[in-house]
């Protein structure tokens, strides 16, 4: 049948009679209630106390930035996502069976829009609306990989607008190039921040075939412009309380507009922020299954934890002795020191909203090169201890007795933070100077992740050395690295970080890193080859990465990507029997949700 449109849809259960069923396209109860029970609701709730007035009033301007981003990741993600979420909300305002439509608002909210993960691991819609595309919602609908290519290699002028980070490609339709012309009109300062891009959407031919693209200062231009006045009126709360903080909220309030971030990341790279700190803006590109090189919009605010933030800080004078010990040949010069800060989350936003536990920005290697990065440890996340209890469980699960206290909270922390300096060091651009998402393309992704992983377990022996940790440091430090491996579904083929994951278990189990033991078949860790494995894989992915070989990223990925039902289900079998939660529904206090 037909389905009426959303917003319809909710006006006439709205007008009507309230509805005991609902209606078709609507997850019933049975359908949404297992997938809830199976997430760990967390609510983060860190002590902003220490706050000044100045800073309490940016925060509530920075807040009202960051439902901005939201909307706006949920628009990229899907592009009914705004019609159904006000065709749920109408629908829940008119049920006479609330829990139903609750648990729908839930998934929403987990979600991040109408397509949920199953239990099984797939992405289904739960609202009535069309099935997930690979290109989510920064591409037309339908369009293939092959197709881009063919157009580029037609129309090699189109080549940077389209493949740009911060583009939305669109059909050369009539009406889409009206709406950008009319959109364009609407914010005449977009004109002068992109010259020529009247002159290029005038130039177009009128022809559906055809494919073009835009800004995200257009394409998102009423959105953004709200939030680049939120994102002044904090910085004018603040100027006096934390003047560097101020000063990179103004620059990336322009870099919204402007699409190039380099303004902001400099300030926010090399700045002195006190007490608050914000990721802001779309910087990853884990969401773009089709190319993977769009970035998506995310924004993380979050409180300084100055003591630890110190404490930590006296261990990043060894980056370049890490640097150089890494297994491939065309080491590079690294700044000695990067900022990093220990923070607890206060409200997470659009992509980032969830258990992430690190992020090193910025992902730009021209703004790296010149400013460095900036490491942001999320402690609330990543020392919770249900989290962990968890987290532990699965490791509990499926690893031999003699193994299952190596596991802590500060091996994981270590390991995470370390991962997160692993982006900094190793190949950031390849032999003849290409970024690794243009040579890498969709692989790009799953491939930098892996090499962060394994430079984290890389570097644990020099940590040693050092005096960073002892050997129980050390041996907590490489129980994370094979907790983090262990999948309990099977990954599907555009989830970078579950494959990565599954690719490294499957090269340390075929290297005799990890083994079966006893009746049962439970791992166990052989520590004596751990460093000699992690080298020679790591240094696999080091020269693929600097060769920026396509067809080299997808034969490796292939060869070690593999799911045996003997072996991974298996495995995946005993934690679920065993583990209550396979995921986490967090929520902020602050947005008194």
């Amino acid at each position: 049948m037909k389905f009426l449109s959303l917003p319809a849809c909710g006006l006439l259960l709205a007008a009507s009679a309230a509805v005991a069923e609902l209606p078709d396209g609507y997850w019933p109860a049975e359908r949404t209630q297992p997938i809830l029970d199976a997430r760990l609701k967390v609510t983060l709730d860190p002590d902003l106390g220490h706050l000044s007035p100045a800073e309490m009033q940016a925060l509530e301007a920075l807040l009202e930035a960051g439902r901005i981003m939201h909307t706006l990741y949920e628009q990229q993600l899907h592009a009914e996502a705004a019609a159904a979420k006000q065709g749920l909300v109408d629908l829940h305002a008119s049920a006479a069976a609330p829990n139903a439509t609750q648990n729908l608002l839930d998934l929403y909210y987990l979600f991040k829009g109408p397509v949920a993960t199953t239990l099984d691991n797939e992405r289904l819609p739960f609202l009535p609306v069309a099935a997930p595309n690979r290109g989510k919602n920064v591409y037309p609908d339908g369009v293939t990989r092959q197709e881009i290519d063919a157009f580029i290699e037609a129309n090699p002028a189109a080549r940077d607008s389209l493949l740009a980070v911060r583009s939305a490609v669109r059909r050369a339709s009539a009406e889409n190039i009206a709406d950008d012309l009319s959109q364009l009109g609407e914010y005449p300062a977009l004109e002068a921040l992109h010259p020529g891009l009247r002159e290029r959407l005038d130039a177009l031919d009128e022809n559906p075939a055809s494919l073009y693209a835009v800004p995200y200062a257009l394409a998102y231009a009423p959105q953004l412009a709200a939030a680049r006045g939120h994102l002044e009126r904090a910085a004018a709360a603040i100027a006096d309380d934390a003047p560097d903080f101020a000063a990179y909220l103004r620059n990336r309030a322009r870099d919204l507009l402007s699409g190039d971030y380099e303004s902001g990341d400099a300030s926010w790279v090399t700045g002195r922020l006190g007490k608050l700190n914000l990721q802001f803006g779309s910087y990853e590109t884990y969401d773009d299954s089709l190319l993977g090189i769009k970035a998506f919009f995310s924004a993380s605010l979050l409180a300084r934890d100055e003591a630890k933030s110190r404490a930590l800080a006296a261990a990043m004078t060894e980056l370049q002795s890490i640097e150089d010990a890494l297994p491939y040949e065309h080491q590079k010069r690294v700044r000695s020191h990067i900022p990093v800060g220990v923070y607890n989350v206060v409200a997470d936003f659009g992509q980032a909203r969830g258990a992430n536990t690190a992020t090193i920005l910025p992902n730009d290697a021209d703004h790296a090169r010149k400013y460095g990065r900036i490491v942001l440890i999320r402690n609330n996340i990543l020392a919770n201890p249900a989290i962990f209890d968890n987290s532990k469980q699965r490791f509990d699960a499926v690893v031999a007795p003699a193994f299952r206290n190596h596991l802590t909270i500060d091996g994981g922390f270590n390991r995470t933070l370390w991962h997160e300096i692993g982006h900094y060091l190793g190949v950031s651009m390849t032999a003849d100077g290409r970024s690794l998402g243009e040579a890498l393309a969709e692989y790009a992704d799953l491939v930098e992740e892996m090499k962060s992983d394994l430079v984290s377990l890389h570097a644990a022996p020099t940590l040693l050395e050092i005096g960073y940790y002892d050997e129980q440091g050390l041996r907590a430090h490489y129980a994370d690295g094979i907790r983090r491996t262990l999948q309990v579904v099977k990954p599907r083929s555009e989830q970078p970080y579950q494959n990565m994951q599954l690719m490294q278990f499957n090269y340390f189990m075929e290297h005799g890193l990890i083994e079966p033991r006893g009746d049962a078949a439970l791992l166990a860790i052989n520590y004596e080859r751990y460093h000699e494995v992690v080298s020679e894989l790591l240094g696999e992915v080091l020269q693929l990465q600097y060769a920026g070989d396509y067809d080299m990223a997808k034969a490796f990925i292939e060869r070690w990507n593999y799911w045996d039902e003997r072996v991974h289900g298996r495995l995946a079998g005993f934690m679920q029997e065993q583990v209550r939660y396979r995921g986490t529904m967090v929520r902020y206090a602050v947005l008194e949700e």
